[in-house]
């Protein structure tokens, strides 16, 4: 099987301009696991945002040579699982996806929504992803440290409570032929040293991004190899 990667994300995923992004990274990382052509990354959007336009149009991604097709991603600045949950059944359907790696909730508990009502969001978009691929299979990022919830511990209180949730919901919702796969938050990840704003990965936390979930593809489908960062 030739699987085709979906990123479904928010700003942490998009990335602005002059980024490389952990989609770059994980890119990077299919290309040595798996070999080029031997899978494929699909999306409906290509562009970072720009943060002086405001709005998703920029194509300066750090590293020129970033093919257009491993470029693709259904990622939005200030989007959520809110956002993501309508859309992702015609990206599946369109894309042919059949790997969804989902990072998704910041904004949707920081903006939008509770975490109940997150959850209901994920749902949501697990049974769209499903009516357009039955056999989709999908890893879900947790709600990873962020400023807001080291200054404000009534916002670490709901995040953490939307990982409780989201976890009992992965193992509610898992089955064989549309596996969940919830993946662990990424491995000694430090606000100062792997994100520029205290959100916002740098090239150390987009490379342990992309790190949990090569890890999680390895560890539980045996899809790729553990992960080792491109020179």
């Amino acid at each position: 099987m030739r699987p085709r990667f979906l990123f479904v994300g928010d700003s942490m995923t998009i990335g602005s301009a002059g980024e490389h992004t952990w989609r770059y990274r994980m890119w990077q990382h299919l290309d040595a696991a798996l070999g080029p052509g031997r899978y494929g990354i699909v999306g409906p959007r290509t562009t970072l945002y720009d943060p002086e336009a405001g709005a998703p149009v920029s194509t300066a991604y750090a590293d020129p040579a970033f093919p257009e097709a491993a470029r693709a991603h259904l990622a939005g600045w200030g989007e959520g699982w809110l956002h993501m949950a309508p859309l992702i059944g015609d990206a599946v359907a369109e894309g042919g996806a059949d790997v969804l790696l989902v990072s998704l909730g910041l904004i949707d508990l920081g903006f939008y929504t509770n975490s109940d009502q997150t959850v209901e969001n994920v749902r949501a978009f697990v049974a769209a992803a499903r009516a357009a691929n039955p056999r989709v299979r999908a890893v879900l990022l947790p709600v990873i440290p962020n400023v807001r919830a080291e200054e404000e511990p009534p916002f670490a209180a709901e995040c953490a409570r939307f990982n409780e949730l989201l976890a009992k919901t992965v193992a509610d919702l898992d089955h064989g032929t549309s596996p969940l796969l919830l993946a662990s938050p990424p491995a000694g990840y430090d606000l100062r040293a792997d994100t520029y704003d205290g959100t916002h990965p740098g090239p150390s936390g987009e490379h342990k991004l992309a790190a949990a979930y090569a890890t999680a593809l390895h560890q539980a489908w045996g899809l790729g190899a553990p992960y080792r960062p491109a020179p």
